[in-house]
């Protein structure tokens, strides 16, 4: 393994407030020392960071790698490469590949290809019922053993009854669920917000309560289940509201939030720009700065780049029948300090929200750089100034909504394990 000393940077790390212009010294995949160098050691390679951040790899908790079963999008190898280029060390694949991952073969086989890659970490999610179908349960303990971090349901769950049960089993094998609040009869021929904008371009609406009708039954069964409740891409304020009760009530409830619903709202696709659709759909203005207050209060815990990538010709249909997604790893830092300068949030609650919150909870021994942990570090450059395009985009989906933007933030170094992964040069 190699040994290395990244030296003159800012240090930044969340889980420890620690926030500090000091060296950092590595050897056998872990940090060793922070500050002075120990003795005995000496650095195969040496990293000047002086004017950089050093902080912990971004933990991304939605990414679609698209393989297997739609590797003309994008593949494994070329998405865990984009995540790993944009400071990203662990992703989270959600379980509607095709196959499903509902299967120990199929969760062992991400993991395995992966690996084989050599960049990003990759923690599968699990199907919560056997095909995504929402009728019978998937294994979800053999799942775990086969490397599962959690499990979700992604497609609604249309019986209560099925859910319910699907919850005391996760709940039996301590497994935290990642839930999609999604009605599947409101607004399912929908394809934007139900507001001004919708009516006004005459776009089938999709309303808020699909989303707070399915968090308000979700919560019910999570508490009368006692299972951990993840709730994924919250997009209106009236869904905030309901998981901070649920929190206040001590509910083992977290959620998290897309950097694009962040900073864009359902006014961003007044021209019909397809790159804007996206599901849940881009909500209203007030439903955007509800967000954004959830975050600073902590009632939304983590922020993720919902990582859609799709060919060029997905986005060229007319809006209601485009694709909906963006493809999101290479704008998530750039866009999360963007956010962070619109709401005064310092640069070390912003990283927390990429970094050790995420790995909280996914249970996982991350996110940090404390001495004895794994090194996964990000070393990025936060006045460095580029323009996102599609020579300029690592991911093999080049479609997004900040096309032409100037975003400030670069990264210079990815080390994953010890290991230097990516280099900028």
């Amino acid at each position: 393994m190699d040994t290395i000393s990244i030296i003159e940077g800012r240090v930044i790390d969340p889980a420890t407030n620690l926030d500090l212009v000091t060296d950092l010294h590595i050897a056998d995949g872990k940090i060793i020392a922070i500050g002075n160098a120990p003795a005995d050691f000496t650095a195969a390679k040496e990293i000047n960071a002086k004017n950089k951040i050093v902080c912990p790899g971004f933990i991304d908790l939605s990414v679609r790698l698209r393989e297997p079963g739609a590797e003309y999008k994008a593949t494994i190898r070329s998405e865990t490469e984009a995540a790993a280029k944009n400071g990203i060390t662990t992703v989270c694949c959600p379980p509607d590949t095709d196959p499903v991952i509902d299967s120990p073969a199929i969760a062992e086989l991400l993991q395995q290809r992966s690996a084989k890659a050599g960049m990003a970490k990759v923690l599968p999610l699990a199907a919560l019922t056997k095909g995504l179908k929402g009728e019978h349960l998937a294994e979800m303990g053999i799942l775990k053993q086969a490397g599962c971090i959690a499990v979700s349901d992604v497609r609604p769950i249309v019986n209560t009854n099925v859910l319910r049960h699907a919850l005391e089993y996760a709940a039996t094998c301590d497994l935290t669920v990642f839930l999609h609040p999604i009605d599947p009869w409101l607004g399912n021929s929908g394809c934007a917000h139900e507001g001004v904008v919708s009516t006004r371009l005459g776009l089938t609406a999709i309303p808020e309560q699909t989303e707070t009708i399915a968090v308000a039954r979700d919560l019910l069964l999570v508490e009368n289940s006692g299972v951990r409740a993840h709730f994924c891409r919250l997009s209106s304020g009236k869904s905030v509201e309901m998981i901070q009760q649920a929190q206040d009530k001590g509910l083992a409830v977290t959620a998290d939030v897309s950097i694009h619903h962040l900073l864009l709202s359902d006014i961003d696709i007044h021209l019909y720009d397809s790159q804007c659709k996206v599901c849940p759909p881009l909500r209203s203005s007030l439903d955007k700065q509800a967000l954004g207050d959830g975050l600073k209060n902590n009632i939304i815990n983590a922020i993720c780049s919902d990582h859609q990538p799709h060919e060029a010709e997905a986005k060229l249909n007319p809006f209601s029948m485009a694709a909906a997604g963006i493809s999101g790893l290479d704008t998530l830092l750039p866009q999360c300090l963007r956010f962070a300068e619109q709401m005064g949030m310092d640069l070390i609650t912003i990283l927390s929200y990429l970094t050790e919150k995420p790995a909280a909870i996914l249970g996982i021994d991350a996110g940090t750089l404390q001495v004895g942990k794994v090194a996964d570090i990000c070393i990025f450059d936060p006045n460095k100034n580029w323009t996102l395009n599609q020579d300029t985009m690592y991911s093999m989906g080049k479609n997004s909504p900040f096309f032409g933007q100037e975003l400030k933030a670069k990264v210079y170094f990815t080390i994953i394990n010890g290991k230097v992964v990516y280099e900028y040069l």
